[in-house]
């Protein structure tokens, strides 16, 4: 994913490829709206003096702590 548009093959569970549409356009606006998130905080951060690699920690931390409510 260095691309800005450049998306995975989203994948089930079992790694089959995610094979609706509909589910991979919704995947792949979420990321790209994440990607752009995120972007727009480490710019700022940035510019406002803050650490780089304390903002990527941060974020890498955010996400590490994401919790799947649908989980069995």
């Amino acid at each position: 994913m260095s691309e800005p548009n450049d998306f995975p093959v989203w994948r089930t569970p079992e790694g089959e490829p995610v094979s609706c549409v509909e589910k991979i356009k919704v995947l792949n606006e979420n990321l790209a709206e994440l990607r752009d998130l995120a972007q727009e905080a480490l710019e700022d951060a940035v510019l406002m003096g803050a650490d780089e690699r304390q903002v990527r920690d941060v974020l890498a931390a955010i996400v590490a702590g994401l919790v799947n409510p649908y989980r069995k």
